[in-house]
């Protein structure tokens, strides 16, 4: 048997929406199992996000940003990110898009690092967690303006090294950093960063019609 995801769907024999949001819906699933139990599982629908670990090879350093998360209550430190724009966007171009608007650079070579499900049992989310490399200065998309907790973030370039460090020792949280250092330094440290995805590479999540 091969190792890996599967794509398996229980039948849904209803659902409630319990709470409209700007981005995700809050939904009540009644679901029958195999052996013919129901059960009701509430979780968030999103529309998938990308994330990107935009390493100056040459500095090695890798680019931050520090945004404050109401739900946790924390200024994070992060790596640039956004939600996709509808179901049929092409993933790089989020990546490329985001990229622009959170520090303003540019980037000549994508690789995709790990595809993953940040909180499978709770959100509906699908994150693709890029490689970005070969670094230029660009500007913001036309006609876009930083707002709400985005008009409060700033960003930084921090040492390879030191933001693996501060990972391992517990002192960054944010899913998608955690994740996409690790990611970075098994590639880096197994010589697979010249073999790693394309860009274009498929995503089987994505490729499946959401509930």
């Amino acid at each position: 048997m091969s190792m890996g995801d599967k794509p398996l769907r229980w039948e849904v024999r209803g659902r409630d929406v319990l709470g409209v949001g700007a981005i995700s819906n809050f939904v009540d699933d009644e679901v029958v199992t195999p052996s013919g139990e129901t059960v009701q599982r509430q979780y968030l629908t999103h529309p998938g996000a990308v994330s990107m670990v935009v390493w100056d090879e040459e500095a090695d350093t890798i680019a931050c940003l520090h945004q404050y998360r109401h739900p946790v209550g924390m200024e994070l430190l992060e790596i640039p990110a956004g939600l996709l724009d509808g179901d049929h966007e092409v993933w790089l171009d989020a990546a490329q898009r985001e990229l622009a608007e959170e520090v303003e650079l540019a980037a000549s070579r994508w690789q995709v690092l790990v595809d993953i499900c940040p909180t499978a049992g709770a959100c509906q989310e699908s994150q693709r967690i890029y490689l970005a490399r070969g670094l230029t200065p660009t500007q913001r998309p036309e006609g876009f303006v930083l707002e709400g907790e985005e008009a409060e973030m700033s960003w930084e370039w921090i040492d390879r090294a030191t933001l693996l460090e501060a990972v391992l020792d517990g002192r960054c949280q944010s899913q998608a950093l955690v994740t996409g250092m690790l990611a970075l330094e098994t590639c880096r440290l197994s010589g697979r960063l010249d073999t790693l995805r394309g860009a274009d590479a498929p995503w089987p999540i994505r490729s499946r019609p959401r509930p």
